[in-house]
């Protein structure tokens, strides 16, 4: 049984929705914590609605933030528990997914996933398993979870676009280029960017390098 988001959001500056940016928060944040980007975006995606829910569980690592899953050597879980808790996390977004295409009528391929950390890891596992395809993947500092599973598994091939700081003391950097190699094989289109002395966040340029290429996208023709 999938868990109910508690989903904060921004409406279009249009007033028609026609795409859709679901930002998926990191470890120990919340929706809010991302949910302000739409601010610099929103201007140039008059026609976007923008989501950020909030994880479904209680973070054990941050007790004011929420996980999408155990990370054993933070709060020191075990790897099954991780990966039971990562797997349920997946269906809990592809059901977030299902419910807000039925509520805006927007179709799949208008629909963006925007993760940072722990949510990079929870868009680039869920998204390549779900079909109808949507519409990308942003990823920012995050890794590729269970890559040797990647091509078996993948149903569709949105494309993505890999953001990492150099200077991340969190998630290593190498894990971009990792992630890039893997998907890369398996037939999906990568972007990738180089944030230069940038830790584990988002900075200004990551941010336009992200607009950049949800704007390609969008105004990529559509299959049909």
């Amino acid at each position: 049984m999938t868990r109910k988001l508690k989903v904060g959001r921004v409406e279009p500056q249009s007033g028609e929705t026609k795409t859709v940016i679901a930002f998926l928060h990191g470890y120990g944040a919340n929706g809010a914590d991302l949910l302000g980007l739409s601010q610099p975006l929103a201007p140039h995606l008059p026609d976007t609605l923008f989501l950020a829910p909030d994880a479904p569980e209680p973070c054990a690592g941050s007790p004011m933030g929420f996980q999408w899953f155990p990370i054993p050597w933070i709060d020191g879980s075990s790897e099954a528990a991780a990966r039971a808790g990562m797997e349920k996390a997946v269906e809990d977004v592809q059901a977030f997914i299902g419910d807000v295409l039925e509520e805006t009528g927007v179709s799949p391929e208008n629909f963006y996933l925007f993760g940072f950390s722990q949510g990079t890891m929870l868009s680039l596992h869920a998204a390549p398993r779900r079909v109808p395809q949507i519409g990308g993947v942003v990823g920012f500092s995050g890794r590729l979870l269970q890559p040797e599973a990647l091509a078996a598994e993948a149903v569709s091939k949105p494309p993505v676009m890999l953001i990492h700081g150099d200077a991340d003391e969190v998630v290593p950097y190498a894990a971009l280029g990792e992630a890039g190699d893997v998907l890369g094989q398996a037939g999906f289109q990568v972007y990738a960017h180089t944030m230069k002395g940038t830790g584990h966040g988002i900075d200004p340029e990551g941010l336009g390098v992200a607009l950049a290429f949800l704007r390609q996208c969008m105004d990529a023709p559509k299959p049909g």
